[in-house]
């Protein structure tokens, strides 16, 4: 989970390069285990553009998506929710 201090960190750095609405690019690693990727997934609609690039030997999967959000707290909320699954790393 993200502490207060990083999560008003995050806020802070957004409002400074980000216009809401905005579309933003969210970036997470995880060894590529359904269970983990169907939890992340699930945290973004159906029609949301996501790209998957898995690593040179294939330990790790990369997935970058972008999704129009409307306010930075709307991305801390999101992010805050996928560091709750177990071995995602979120950037």
């Amino acid at each position: 989970m993200l502490s207060d201090e990083a999560k008003e960190r995050l806020r802070d750095s957004l409002g400074k390069v980000h216009d809401w609405p905005s579309v933003y690019m969210f970036k997470f690693i995880l060894e590529p285990e359904e269970k983990r990727l169907q939890a992340v997934l699930e945290l973004f609609a159906a029609e949301t553009e996501v790209l998957r690039r898995y690593s040179a030997g294939g330990k790790y999967l990369s997935i970058t998506v972008k999704e129009v959000m409307l306010s930075a707290d709307e991305v801390v909320e999101r992010y805050e929710r996928a560091s709750a699954i177990q071995g995602v790393i979120t950037l």
